[in-house]
This record gives C-alpha cells, sequence and structure tokens, in this order.
C-alpha cells in the first residue's frame, strides 16, 4: 500500500527494543506502514503521499497522559487562571479585571491556587476583601480544596455548614460560621455547581450520573468542553489518555465527539467506586465496559480514592502529622472492606487505580491488592496506585512483587516546576523527606512506571513533566530521584501505553501500530535538562489524522 504519508530526516526514538531508532516513519491509511531508514522509506512514496522534512527533530510515538482530568480541565480552561499570583494585592488585580471580562457568570471560578499565597491560612475575609458583590472561588492546585468568599457559600448554602461524607468538610470556624475552606470534592460541589458545571463534576464527586439525564443541548455545551481539552491535550502532543474520574455520561460524551469524527485521542474512561456504593454498584462498571470497548473508547476499569492530599492534611499517613498528635486521617475505605472490594473488582476482570497519596493510604492499597491477588490468582491485572507521595520503605518492594504500576506526577515533587518544596515538605516531616516522590527507588524496585500530569493540576505539557523528572531537586537526607531521559520518555509512551492495557495499539512504533506519533520542535537528547519545558510539540497525529500542526 502506498503510504498517505511520510515522517523523514527524523531523530526517531520507536521505543520498541527490537529496533530503537530510525530516520523515517511511513504511514497508510491509520497505522505505521514502515519504519527505517531515509534510504528505505522515502522510495515508497507515491504521487499522493505528503512528505514531511522533520528536519532533524524528534519523533516518537504520541504521549500517553496516564492520568488527567479531561472533561475538567476543559471547562476550566475558561476560568480564572491564578498560577504564579502571589499575595493579596494580585488575586485582587486578576479577579476584578475577570469579574469585568464576565459580568453574567454566576461565580467567578479561579484555578491555581496554592496553600501559600496568603501569609496565613486563606479565608472568605480575605475573599470578601477581594470581591465581595459576587460569588468567586478559588480552586487548590491540587484539587482538593476550594476556597470561597461569603456570596459563594451563601449562594450554595454552605455559611452555616453542612453534613458531609466521611473524608469530605466544610472547614467551620470558632464562630459557627464556615471560614470559606472547603475540603474534597463533596464540600465544594456546591459552590462548582454555582457555576452550572455540577453535572461535569459528577464522574469525580459521586460517582454518579445526571438526573434528570441532559437534553441534546445540554450535551452539546458539554461536549464543546471536552473538545476543548482535547485540542489542548493534542497541542501538547498527547495521543492516548486515561480519564481519572468517571461515569457514563462521561463515556457518552467522547462517543458523541467519536461520530462527529472529533475525539482525537484515545481515551480511557473508569467507573468511579465511592465509600457509600455496595458491591453490586459494580454492575455499572461490567455495562460500561461492555457498551464502550474500541481501540478509542474503553473502560474495564474501576477507580477509587482511598485519601486526600498532604497540604490539608487529608492524606492518610501511618504517623501522626508533624505538629498535630493524634491526627493521621483515616483511609477513605477500611482496610478490610477495601480488600472485599478489591478482590471483587478484580474477580470481575477490571482493572484497579486507587489514588493513594499517603504512606497509609498507599499500604492499605497495597494490602488490597495482594488480596484480590491470593483469592483470585495473578492475572495480567495491571491494578495502579496514583500518586504515591509518601511510601514507607518497607513497602517499596512490593510494588514490584506485585506487578502494581507506580502512576506518579514528575512535576508534583515539592521543588519541581510549579510546585514550591514548602509548605508540603514541613507538612510531611523532615524526617520523611527520604521517603516522598519516589521515582527512581520505585523504578529500581521493580515497579512499572507511568508518567503524567494530572491535568489540571498542572499544565498539561509533557515536556515540562520530562524537565521535572530531570531535574527534580534531592530533598535533604535522600537519595537523588531523578530518572534517565529514556526512561523518562518510556514511561509518557510505552509505559503510559502498557500501563492502560493501550500497548496492543499505541505507544511504540512499529509497522502494525496504529499512527499515533508526535514531532517535537528539536533534537531532546542534546537540550540541555533545564531547556526541556521550552521545546514545542511541532505536530501531533492520533491514528493517522494529524491534530495539531504549529
Amino acid at each position: 500500500m502506498t503510504p498517505d504519508m511520510i515522517l523523514t530526516n527524523a531523530r526517531v526514538l520507536t521505543m520498541d527494543p527490537a529496533r530503537p531508532r530510525a530516520e523515517a516513519v511511513a504511514i497508510a491509511a491509520d497505522r505505521i506502514a514502515a519504519v527505517g531508514s531515509r534510504a528505505a522509506i522515502e522510495p515508497l512514496a507515491g504521487p499522493a503521499t505528503e512528505v514531511i522534512d522533520c528536519r532533524g527533530a524528534t519523533l516518537l510515538p504520541g504521549f500517553v497522559e496516564s492520568h488527567l482530568h479531561l472533561v475538567l480541565g476543559g471547562a476550566e480552561l475558561a476560568h480564572l487562571q491564578l498560577t504564579h499570583a502571589e499575595g493579596e494585592a494580585a488575586l485582587a488585580a486578576a479577579f476584578r479585571a475577570f469579574a469585568v471580562e464576565h459580568p453574567d457568570r454566576p461565580l467567578l471560578m479561579a484555578q491555581g491556587g496554592h496553600y501559600a499565597m496568603l501569609d496565613h491560612p486563606m479565608t472568605r475575609h480575605d475573599l470578601d476583601r477581594v470581591l465581595a458583590d459576587r460569588p468567586i472561588a478559588i480552586t487548590a492546585h491540587d484539587h482538593h480544596t476550594v476556597w470561597a468568599n461569603t456570596a459563594a457559600l451563601k449562594a450554595a448554602g454552605l455559611l452555616q455548614g453542612a453534613a458531609m461524607p466521611h473524608g469530605h468538610e466544610v472547614v467551620m470556624g470558632p464562630d459557627g460560621t464556615a471560614t470559606g475552606e472547603l475540603r474534597e470534592f463533596e464540600a465544594f460541589a456546591p459552590v462548582v455547581a454555582l457555576g452550572g458545571e455540577a453535572r461535569l463534576n459528577l464522574g469525580i464527586a459521586t460517582g454518579g450520573e445526571p438526573s434528570p439525564w441532559p437534553t441534546e443541548a445540554e450535551q452539546a455545551v458539554d461536549r464543546a468542553k471536552v473538545a476543548r481539552g482535547l485540542a489542548h491535550a493534542a497541542r501538547h502532543g498527547i495521543t492516548a489518555m486515561v480519564n481519572m474520574d468517571g461515569n457514563r455520561y462521561t463515556l457518552e460524551l467522547l462517543r458523541g465527539l467519536q461520530r462527529e469524527g472529533g475525539l482525537t485521542a484515545r481515551v480511557k474512561v473508569p467507573f468511579h467506586f465511592k465509600p457509600h456504593m455496595e458491591l453490586s454498584e459494580l454492575d455499572r462498571a461490567d455495562a460500561m465496559t461492555r457498551d464502550f470497548d474500541d481501540d478509542w473508547l474503553s473502560c474495564r476499569f474501576v477507580k477509587l480514592f482511598m485519601d486526600g492530599v498532604v497540604d490539608s492534611r487529608t492524606a492518610c499517613m501511618l504517623n501522626d502529622y508533624p505538629g498535630h498528635p493524634g491526627h493521621r486521617a483515616e483511609p477513605l475505605f477500611a482496610p478490610a472492606r477495601f480488600n472485599e472490594i478489591a478482590t471483587e473488582i478484580d474477580r470481575r476482570g477490571h482493572q484497579i487505580a486507587v489514588h493513594a497519596i499517603g504512606d497509609g493510604a498507599v499500604r492499605t492499597t497495597i494490602d488490597g491488592y495482594e488480596a484480590a491477588q491470593r483469592a483470585n490468582g495473578k492475572r495480567d491485572s495491571r491494578h495502579r496506585i496514583e500518586h504515591i507521595e509518601l511510601i514507607d520503605r518497607a513497602d517499596v518492594p512490593r510494588l514490584g512483587a506485585l506487578g502494581i504500576t507506580a502512576s506518579v506526577q514528575p512535576p508534583h515533587a515539592p521543588g519541581a516546576m510549579d510546585f514550591a518544596m514548602f509548605p508540603t515538605l514541613d507538612v510531611i516531616g523532615r524526617d520523611r523527606w527520604a521517603d516522598a516522590y519516589l521515582c527512581r527507588d520505585l523504578a529500581a524496585a521493580g515497579a512499572p512506571l507511568a508518567f503524567a500530569s494530572d491535568w489540571p493540576v498542572t499544565d498539561i505539557s509533557v515536556l515540562r513533566g520530562i524537565q521535572a523528572a530531570l531535574t527534580r531537586p534531592t530533598y535533604e537526607g535522600a537519595a537523588d530521584q531523578r530518572v534517565p531521559l529514556m526512561e523518562i520518555l518510556r514511561a509518557y509512551t510505552a509505559g503510559g501505553a502498557w500501563a492502560a492495557h493501550m500497548d496492543h495499539v499505541t505507544g511504540t512504533l512499529r509497522p502494525g501500530m496504529a499512527a499515533d506519533i508526535v514531532v517535537l520542535s528539536g533534537d531532546i537528547e542534546a537540550a540541555p535538562a533545564k531547556d526541556v519545558a521550552g521545546m514545542g510539540v511541532a505536530l501531533t497525529i492520533a491514528g493517522g489524522q494529524v491534530t495539531h500542526r504549529a
């Protein structure tokens, strides 16, 4: 078959151990037809073949974003972005300008806040000084805390507090009213709803479905937000992704885009199992898997949250938080209960991914996977732990022994990219720095690595993640956790595809595989590590179709 496209004069990193490097790639229909030298590939061109001279740039499999929130990210592109904003004056200037630009929005929501934006814990009174006459709110960079002003709390019915499920909290002040700090998804869901995005948050907040089911017009509005997220991903070279929140509605939105020819990346969507659910709810996961099962859109996947995050001290720890005697944060699933759930999910043949940040949450998750393996036997499950920001050293070798994927986000390590070293490292405690944000040690213990950004927690740029993995600081008393470049690239391509059960179709450039390709603007192997994030994506191809061209 004559190729439709040839990419030549490139530094091709195939991620195929049998043929790791090449100079050119031929694409026919939606598949890779040939990989090899220029002399072997260029003569395959026919009169209609598009030949692209890559001019020595790096060509590799399309990036696999192993942990993101596509629907939330697409919606949040329209919010106020506060990354790098510091202090009350900067907040006030940004919000007031945003308010003028959007006079009719019922909620002015900002993204990219952090726990030390002010020189004290943020309250509604701080935000009232920023803007008092309209509801405003700031989502923390980790997406596990929202700070709201008094107007937003009143409109959401939270000013006097509200009963919440375990692990979710409307923080109350000594005067008996809400301070403005809302911890975890169900606590701030009423504020998010003010902005008209409640149904898009169900996949992460409750795992439920919209009721009543959205009209076609409402679905079209939501599809447009998803499409915006997909376009953003394509600009950063992403051709496959694991959406880490989900329900049937998410899959239906993506299927709508697929029917319209607008699904520009392969997307895996989980069923979100919440602590209040009975095991029978897993029938919904079975149905989602049955109804969505092709190379572009799939399920067979269950996601759970075991804890919160370090900065708000909602991450589950094995020992007390420094300076907070008796406080460790209980796991969202009791160990015996999680063992039962993991065993049943595994029995049904689904992959499991668990958000586990504290070392207590990580151990509970490992124990559950081990219980499932004892009950059901070992299979090619590729169960995962998301984040692993702190782990007890005794548990490190267990990941490799049990075949658990370490799904980690290099930009999240304090001191890497946008994340300041403090206050996070203070919350963990100096005596645990050596066990925090491991990458190299997990890989050395045999844990498969899958890298990601966790967008919209950080900018979606994979190149920023690569730079973070290459340059992250070594904490006092800790071992160097930087990872060599080729291992990083594998974790963002072939490793991510394997971890998502997508390796049969993407992640490697070899004949017969889907034509999922990214071309960078230069030679990534020659670029200084500190400059990698400044490189660009010149071309993104997903399934043979160009989705971004610089």
